[in-house]
């Protein structure tokens, strides 16, 4: 056994992963790799066999042992159900924040308890910090590639048992890694992994579990101005995936402001939908990784993922929900979405937009 215990590495085929395992072997670590194989409908071309393959041949040449961990079940009752069920409600879930909670550090965490290893691994860029009272949940280096917003909802004792080592590090740097240590991956473009419900398109994944009834485009009067295809597939924001009446190239972009499920309509404004201070934000289902905060603090708030942070302030906590003000105008969020608070660099946790 390594000297620092074993950690089971989630080789997802991409060079992130590879280059985390390569990196743990030579810190010591008793290093398993292993692949995450998940649900995918059977009518979607899926390269799973592809990438599983690539992940072999990294444990190969780093000359580890190489396991398949069945999380298929975990997949499409936790992220592809929920999935279809929020949209059918009316709300814009995250697939990659369900999948990183119910698959990545939920079935192969238990995949790795019932192996008996002591950590597992992934090529996640975001910060694991440890402090004198426990662990913080840090952006990654990569500024472009960080990717602590979507594992707010990881807890102490995950953390405990949980390593990132790539976080520290650029992905210019982390390709140039792989080369030096002749993986195979060091050239392959990202991958998106197993978390395929934000890769593919909406309205035709949808429409295999869900009729979807095309219905009116109205404008702020409430005049129809044009056709969309269903009302559940629109979140708050888009600009495409409908059709406006006597469109010119010269028209300006609409964007989606509202959406009525009971009546089947969205309506749309050539400004981007915005929310200010008046647009308090509620929040269940709350995970705070460290403690929780106090009412009236100030810090970052993220209601997407490639949205810069915007100062914010907690006017009320509870248990598992929370009350946000934003303290300046952001980007109008939709019901489903996480809200991420950050204090700088620190991920605090976060919520589920009600």
């Amino acid at each position: 056994m390594g000297q620092k215990g074993t950690v089971f590495v989630g080789l997802s085929g991409g060079v992130d992963s590879s280059v985390a395992a390569a990196r743990l072997k030579a810190r010591g670590y008793n290093v398993v790799g292993v692949f995450i194989k998940v649900w995918h409908p059977e009518w979607l071309s899926c390269n799973w066999e592809q990438e599983r393959l690539d992940a072999m041949r990294v444990a190969a040449r780093l000359d580890i042992p190489f396991l398949t961990c069945d999380a298929e079940r975990a997949y499409k009752d936790g992220v592809a159900n929920h999935f279809i069920q929020e949209y059918q409600a009316g709300r814009t879930p995250n697939p990659d924040v369900l999948c990183n909670k119910e698959v990545k550090f939920g079935a192969f965490l238990r995949f790795a308890d019932a192996h008996k290893a002591d950590f597992v691994a992934t090529g996640h860029y975001a910060q694991k910090i440890t402090t004198e009272t426990g662990f913080e949940l840090h952006r990654g280096v990569d500024t472009n590639k960080d990717q602590s917003y979507f594992l707010w909802t990881l807890t102490q004792a995950q953390l405990k048992r949980i390593l990132l080592p790539v976080g520290d590090t650029k992905k210019e740097d982390i390709r140039k890694e792989a080369a030096k240590a002749g993986l195979i991956t060091s050239e392959k473009k990202d991958s998106q992994g197993i978390c395929f419900l934000g890769h593919i398109d909406i309205k035709e994944f949808l429409g295999h579990y869900t009729e979807l009834v095309p219905g009116p485009v109205e404008n702020e009067r409430g005049d129809v101005i044009g056709e969309h295809d269903g009302a559940l597939i629109y979140t708050i924001g888009q600009r495409h995936g409908f059709t406006l009446h006597n469109k010119t190239p010269e028209s300006q972009p609409h964007y989606v402001s509202r959406k009525n499920m009971e009546r089947n309509t969205i309506v749309v404004s050539t400004h981007p939908p915005k929310a200010d201070k008046t647009n308090h934000i509620h929040l269940h289902t709350c995970n705070w990784i460290g403690e929780q905060p106090q009412a009236n603090s100030n810090f970052e708030l993220q209601t997407r993922y490639r949205q810069s942070p915007n100062p914010a302030r907690f006017t009320e906590l509870n248990n598992d929900t929370a009350t946000l003000e934003p303290q300046q105008p952001i980007d109008a969020f939709a019901s489903g979405q996480s809200a991420v608070c950050y204090l700088g660099q620190r991920c605090l946790g976060g919520g589920i937009i009600g």
